[in-house]
C-alpha cells in the first residue's frame, strides 16, 4: 500500500488529507482521481486527524501532493 498527503490550499488556510491507495498506483493516478472529483463534485469530504472538513471545490486555490510514502 502507498500513503499520499495531500494539500489543499485556500486563501488563508491549508488541509491536509492522507490517501492509502494500492501499490501500483502513481501519483499521477492520484492527482487526476483528485482533479475528477473537484470538478464533478461542488462539495466533498476530506478527513484528517483534525477533524472532518466539508470543502466547497470552487474555493481551492492549489492541490497538491507532498509526500508518497509505501507501507508495509
Amino acid at each position: 500500500m502507498k500513503e499520499f498527503t495531500v494539500c489543499y490550499t485556500f486563501d488563508h488556510e491549508i488541509i491536509t488529507e492522507k490517501v492509502v491507495k494500492e501499490l501500483d498506483v502513481k501519483k499521477e493516478d492520484v492527482e487526476k482521481a483528485i482533479i475528477e472529483r473537484m470538478d464533478r463534485y461542488k462539495f466533498f469530504n476530506v478527513k484528517n486527524d483534525k477533524g472532518n472538513y466539508i470543502i466547497n471545490s470552487y474555493l481551492v486555490r492549489y492541490v497538491r501532493i507532498t509526500n508518497e510514502k509505501i507501507l508495509v
